[in-house]
């Protein structure tokens, strides 16, 4: 992270008569604020969920950041020079806008709205000082969600480590207490980390005040770098002090006392006790640094003189770039706005409740129903748990698929996520071609195979992304075929396809591999009619969009 210059309080506005370039950049922005509507209120609905309610602050730090910092930037007399930067980037955001308008996925229109503020500072103020100011548009990154198969990732491993880092606190107390996966057993008691402290709605807000603590601290770059990378331990550690406190007052008082407001307090406690530790470190780095001993010394926090450096808006010069870019997203707001909306076209499938209980040698067994809350997480329109068992093999196969009708309300969720959710450690993961002969070198696919174990259990798994009948073993390759489709075909299905049979004791894992092999050949030729093949022929007209 660059280090901001000190403030000059001596740069004062050009003295000549206020130009046309404020008024350019109002009307420019107004049409920004039309063509990413869609992005804005996303954005917003985004804002109202725990792991992102901090999200509103963010555009105001960073205005604030650009501001400081623009204290230290002299007024330009005449044009910018090298503003073709910024158009290519205004045009590279405007297609962003686009095509997340087109195919109705609001984050690439809030990623195409961050490149527009980019790219209209570039304009305004030229390539060689516009460049100078990206710590502040950096800093908008934190008020996006993340992709939710990162969300889902992140949100994983971060219960991982807080259960384990929290068991251990709890143990220090000469407290028995034995951890299963996410699950905190007390014996009376057994406490679930969920989602919900995973530290993930600590981590966010603490990040991107680490991000403006570092930018505002004037000091060595290591110093900086250290400050920015602490926010992740130190939000790590305190959720897991949390998590170690709500089980000692679990196992001392019951479930009841770490339920509502108690939860919630102690939520604003801990969060509060990572912005104080950071203050504690910053003390650290000021106490080592040469000629600063204080605080106050290398912590910029000066607000003064802001208001003049807005103000400073109509002495800028009215480009030919400025003009143009305020007509060029006037146009496309107004092109865009005049377009009907894209529906999403819905496919024509069968109900998975009419799976057929044969399938060639193999016979299933009935729908088994995941608990609420599994399948709240899940969010899948329609799922499939069942049992596969043949008279040849003593051990049975477990399938299960999970169909979403339209991924704008959520996505597959994959088993290398859930699986340690549940207790389940992956012992061994690789992706393969499909270990079946399907006579057609076309239909050809790979798949995850993974080994699992839980104790002395173990399990052999395959499973795949299935987008539209095109299937495939990497989460990657399923969203870019996913955009694909929505873009060509205004489709947004997708599934995600799961066997498992057990090891047993002293079982060799080949015979647990033919089981898998004979299922994966029976169910892959009834699959087509619960999950539609690609093409727009697949399926029906949406009449709302989601």
């Amino acid at each position: 992270m660059t280090e901001i210059p000190a403030a000059r309080h001596d740069v004062t506005p050009d003295t000549d008569s206020p130009k046309w370039g404020g008024i350019w950049l109002v009307f420019a922005t107004l049409a920004t604020a039309a063509f990413f509507w869609t992005g804005i209120a996303g954005l917003i609905e985004v804002w109202k969920l725990p792991e992102y309610s901090h999200g509103p602050l963010i555009p105001i730090l960073s205005a604030l950041l650009f501001l400081r910092h623009l204290k230290s930037v002299p007024t330009q007399a005449g044009p910018p020079d090298r503003v073709w930067p910024g158009v290519v980037l205004l045009v590279v955001a405007l297609a962003f806008g686009a095509v997340g308008r087109l195919i109705d996925i609001d984050d690439i229109v809030a990623y195409g709205l961050i490149l527009w503020i980019g790219a209209i500072i570039l304009i305004c103020f030229g390539w060689d000082t516009g460049k100078q100011f990206w710590p502040s548009v950096l800093h908008l990154v934190f008020m996006l969600p993340l992709p939710g198969a990162l969300y889902y990732a992140v949100s994983t491993y971060l219960q991982g480590i807080s259960s384990e880092l929290g068991v251990f606190l709890v143990r220090l107390l000469d407290i028995s207490v034995f951890l299963d996966g996410n699950i905190i057993d007390l014996g009376v008691y057994k406490l679930h980390v969920a989602e919900a402290c995973s530290g993930l709605r600590y981590l966010f807000p603490i990040l991107s005040f680490s991000y403006i603590f570092a930018a505002l601290y004037q000091g060595p770059f290591w110093h900086k770098a250290v400050l920015l990378l602490a926010a992740a331990p130190i939000t790590i550690f305190m959720n897991a002090l949390r998590i170690a406190i709500a089980a000692v007052v679990v196992n001392e008082y019951g479930v009841a006392h770490v339920e509502g407001f108690a939860h919630f307090f102690e939520g604003w406690v801990i969060f509060m006790s990572c912005v104080l530790l950071l203050f504690v470190l910053a003390v650290i780095l000021v106490r080592l640094h040469p000629q600063r001993r204080r605080l106050v010394d290398v912590l910029d926090l000066e607000t003064n003189g802001l208001w003049t450096q807005v103000r400073r808006a109509k002495f800028l010069h009215p480009s030919a770039a400025l003009i143009g870019a305020g007509l060029l997203t006037a146009v496309g707001a107004l092109f865009s706005e005049s377009l009907p909306a894209r529906p999403t076209v819905i496919a024509d499938r069968y109900q998975f409740v009419v799976f057929p209980t044969e399938l060639e040698d193999w016979r299933r067994g009935p729908h088994s129903s995941l608990d609420p809350e599994t399948e709240a997480v899940l969010a899948a329109d329609d799922y499939l748990s069942v049992r596969l068992e043949r008279a040849e093999h003593s051990v049975p196969v477990e399938l299960f698929i999970a169909w979403y009708e339209n991924q704008n309300r959520g996505g597959v969720h994959s088993p290398e996520v859930c699986l340690p959710g549940g207790g389940w450690e992956i012992a061994n993961l690789n992706s393969i071609v499909a270990p079946i002969d399907t006579g057609d070198s076309a239909a050809s696919f790979t798949l995850n195979r993974a080994i699992i174990q839980k104790g002395m259990e173990r399990m052999l798994v395959y499973y795949w992304y299935d987008q539209q009948g095109l299937r495939t073993a990497s989460v990657l390759d399923a969203k870019f075929r996913l955009l694909q489709s929505k873009i060509r075909h205004g489709r947004n299905d997708s599934a995600i396809v799961r066997l498992l049979t057990p090891i047993q004791s002293g079982e060799d894992v080949a015979a647990a591999e033919a089981r898998l092999k004979d299922s994966l050949g029976a169910v892959l030729k009834t699959l087509p009619r619960f999950i539609p093949g690609h093409g727009p022929t697949a399926g029906h007209v949406s009449e709302s969009r989601s």
